[in-house]
């Protein structure tokens, strides 16, 4: 009888990022990125596609007219129309939810090779992208810290906060489902040190 040894993976390991607003996600991702690992920003790639000439610019005008203009989706008239009207948001997500996968699948066929990759996407729970993921890494910070960074940012408003946070998948239950949990709470060295960290587990 010879030993058999386990079959070498020759796909990347596909990391799912999450964590809700205020939470240091794309600070998070950019430790990733200098680390060496390929990372798909949803985020980066929606503001792409709806930026001048962006490829999702004539769909959205046609499903929400005047929300766009010659620099692309005007992001506040389009916000009017879709704040807190849960079927606006679903047509929207429509339009934007399948380019955002065409965008992914180009990303996973250019970096086939990488022994990793990391998908940076918000809404991971809510949009079921964690079912296309081999682990989830959640970004978490106290309440308190959450509160402090959301509200410092320009036009927000704790109502707009609070908002956003009934639409997100809460922060403890994120926190249930994680793979591997990144505090956020803590300095920046300390944070990066916990993605090194993690980046050496999982290569191994």
């Amino acid at each position: 009888m010879t030993d058999s040894k386990p079959e070498k993976r020759t796909s990347p390991i596909i990391l799912g990022l999450t964590g809700s607003i205020g939470m240091g996600k794309s600070t998070v991702a950019q430790m990733f990125e200098r680390a060496g690992v390929p990372v798909f920003d949803a985020d980066a790639e929606v503001r792409a596609m709806q930026g001048a000439d962006g490829a999702l610019v004539p769909a959205i005008e046609e499903a929400f007219p005047g929300s766009t203009g010659p620099e692309g989706v005007l992001r506040e008239r389009l916000g009017e129309q879709v704040f807190g009207d849960k079927q606006a948001l679903a047509r929207l997500e429509a339009i934007v939810h399948p380019a955002v996968g065409l965008r992914r699948q180009e990303f996973m066929i250019e970096h086939g090779q990488a022994p990793m990759v990391l998908f940076d996407i918000p809404l991971l729970f809510e949009g079921n992208g964690h079912k296309q993921v081999d682990a989830i890494i959640v970004v978490s910070a106290p309440a308190d810290i959450q509160r402090e960074r959301v509200l410092a940012r320009e036009g927000m408003t704790p109502e707009k906060f609070a908002h956003i946070l009934s639409l997100q998948t809460p922060d403890a239950e994120k926190r249930a489902r994680a793979d591997h949990i990144i505090d956020t709470g803590t300095s920046l060295e300390e944070t990066e040190a916990a993605v090194a960290a993690l980046i050496k587990q999982l290569s191994s």
